[in-house]
């Protein structure tokens, strides 16, 4: 295999927004960013081409998902599983698609990939309805919007049709696709119609479709959905209409609320469609919602979801770690929508939230050989847990009865490397550094970047530049929000730049070779966190870089307890430790030792044992040795300790 080798037809990856779109940057093509295997980014996505490509298209193949594309054949075995299952073969299609440029044209996977594409187009009725539930289920169509999922199913099929198309993979997907969009048009064009699904996800894949075929029906629909939803058409259900996002109109809505993919999904339909109508009503709202999120219901790791019941974002600063329920898909649907408001705006803060949550919520979600997955992704699990359950689980499982994490994170690495640069006419963004090699055009000529980096174990980042021409055009270079001091220089010589908007801008005649060293000071740092997340309240929580890290269990001596670590003094960085591939932290904890088995004490007196020292790791990396306990925040804080 060879990564990061891709052969796009159409330009651009899963977000292409068309050139009168009011957007401050623009996506490259999906061939232009070549991950070189040297890098962290790169070895993930290879595990996943590799490992996580293969065991979720076994998983679907065995499994229900194709099993009730089967049965409308004619076997009579009903169908089974969840009323979303064609979904898993959409995302894992998708992921495919994606990822043809990167496989051997020979890979018997492609093979299996399209006999799935030829399945839908057998089980596919006359005018394009295709569901396997209902039709399996012989049942009414449309006739659940609360559970049904029919438009959340399809949305799906969109995605993987549009990715098919501009990778010039799979061919036959999106003639499905189309034929289904154009059903859902005769149905649902009417402006005048309440009907909306409850799991928002067609309006941003509709949007996308309209973008790679130039439909503008399929814009206009987009639109009526986020038009019609929030006037409580889908009634209460069993958690209420803001479950389904179904209680304030999007205009209007202030505060992130309800199932947490349901509210990412539906922020980033109803952004796709702002900047394709320059719509700013819509888009400050979208804003909005955004930062009601950042500011009070985030989790660390850049997770969302704080409670299990409806999967919901909870109230402002609910945050409880070992009760995180910061749902894998949550996570994925916020580096979409992170991704489409960094394009629209060109703020760094949009890029720094895409870190957080790669680097810790999306990766801690993928084991480190690819074929198992956490659904939820608590930030404690406490010594003695039950982690039997698929939904609270100690170690990461190889499916789930709702399999929808698996192949949404095979479809988000197979493109990665699309979110990583971008351009303008005058200049290119550099925002995730890793190796690789960056093909574009500026100014009317050519222009080849490689990015040398150990990013995000080690802060330097050297970009080499061949540009032929002497017009002049703009290197941005993203100064994360962690960082507080940074280096830069410009063919060895020092160059003073201020960070704009979260970019140091280098605007000159790049013509020949020139080479860029950005050095991000890399401390570690102790987070401590806003008095009202009273879960956490005396605790810290360790960081270095854009990598949050956590103490595991398996990691203490034995007897100690590690509710009863408190944390002491961080005493420095090391390179690696026993079964953990990346740089660990090492810190001085000491164990408490409550007086006796008293549940309540009248005094808050405890004894103290002999200090020790303890290697943090990276959150991500947590679970993949032994089950057992694990925290990120840590009672503290350390005396002495960077803050």
């Amino acid at each position: 295999m060879t990564v990061g080798v891709h052969r796009a037809t159409t330009p651009g990856g899963p977000v292409v927004p068309t050139p009168a779109a009011h957007q401050v940057l623009r996506p490259l093509g999906h061939d232009a960013v070549t991950v070189r295997p040297t890098g962290w980014l790169a070895g993930w996505r290879e595990r996943a081409l590799d490992a996580t490509l293969s065991h979720v298209l076994q998983r679907v193949e065995e499994g229900e998902a194709r099993g009730n594309l089967a049965r409308l054949l004619g076997d009579g075995e009903p169908v089974r599983g969840m009323p979303f299952t064609d979904s898993d073969v959409y995302k894992t299609l998708e992921a495919f698609a994606w990822a043809a440029g990167s496989l051997d044209p020979d890979d018997k996977r492609l093979d299996r990939a399209r006999e799935l594409v030829a399945l839908l187009a057998r089980v596919q009725e006359a005018d394009g309805y295709l569901n396997s539930w209902v039709q399996g289920h012989g049942g009414e169509r449309w006739s659940d919007p609360q559970a049904g999922h029919e438009l959340y199913t399809a949305g799906h099929l969109f995605q993987a049709a549009v990715a098919a198309q501009r990778t010039g993979a799979l061919p036959g997907l999106m003639e499905i696709a189309v034929r289904f969009a154009d059903l859902l048009l005769t149905r649902f064009a009417d402006p005048s119609s309440p009907y909306v699904d409850g799991h928002p996800e067609v309006e941003t894949a509709l949007v996308e479709l309209f973008r790679a075929t130039g439909e503008t029906s399929y814009l206009d629909l987009a639109r009526h959905q986020i038009e019609r939803r929030g006037h409580g058409w889908l009634g209460e259900g069993r958690f209420g209409s803001a479950y389904f996002l179904d209680a304030v109109p999007v205009r209007r809505a202030d505060r992130a609320t309800g199932h947490a993919v349901r509210q990412l999904y539906l922020l980033s339909g109803a952004l796709d469609v702002a900047v394709e109508t320059h719509d700013q009503e819509l888009l400050d709202a979208v804003a909005r919602v955004w930062t009601d999120l950042q500011v009070s219901k985030t989790y660390v790791t850049g997770a969302h979801g704080s409670r299990h019941r409806d999967e919901s974002i909870g109230d402002a600063y609910e945050l409880p770690p070992d009760r995180a329920y910061a749902e894998t898909c949550a996570a994925i649907a916020a580096f979409h929508l992170g991704w489409r408001l960094l394009l629209a705006t060109g703020e760094g803060r949009y890029a720094d939230a895409m870190e957080t949550l790669l680097h810790n919520a999306i990766a801690a979600a993928m084991s480190t050989d690819g074929t198992s997955f956490f659904y939820s992704n608590p930030l404690q699990v406490r010594t003695g847990h039950d982690g039997g359950h698929e939904d609270a689980p100690s170690r990461r499982l190889p499916w789930f009865s709702c399999a929808c994490c698996p192949p949404n994170l095979a479809r988000l690495l197979s493109g990665v490397q699309d979110y990583l640069v971008t351009a303008t006419e005058h200049g290119i963004q550099i925002h995730h550094p890793t190796p690789a090699t960056v093909d574009a055009v500026v100014a009317g000529a050519p222009v080849e970047l490689t990015v040398r980096t150990g990013y995000p174990h080690d802060g330097r980042i050297v970009v080499e530049v061949e540009h032929d021409s002497p017009q002049p055009w703009e290197l941005s270079l993203r100064i994360p929000g962690w960082c507080g001091r940074y280096g830069l220089t410009v063919d060895g010589v020092p160059t003073p730049a201020a960070a704009d908007r979260g970019y140091v801008r280098l605007h000159r005649d790049w013509a020949g070779r020139h080479e860029v060293t950005l050095t991000l000071d890399m401390p570690v740092r102790l987070l401590h966190p806003h008095p009202r997340v009273d879960a956490v309240r005396g605790c810290v929580a360790v960081t270095r870089g854009p990598l949050v890290y956590a103490l595991e269990e398996v990691d203490l001596p034995p007897g100690v307890v590690l509710e009863d670590v408190r944390l002491l003094a961080v005493l420095g960085v090391r390179a690696t430790a026993d079964g953990v591939p990346a740089p660990v932290v090492d810190v001085r904890v000491a164990r408490e030792l409550p007086p006796g088995d008293a549940l309540y004490l009248t005094t808050p007196d405890t004894g103290t044992g002999e200090p020790f020292d303890v290697p943090l790791i990276p959150y991500h990396l947590w679970a993949n040795r032994d089950p057992g306990a694990m925290r990120v925040w840590i009672p503290g804080p350390a005396e002495g300790a960077p803050r």
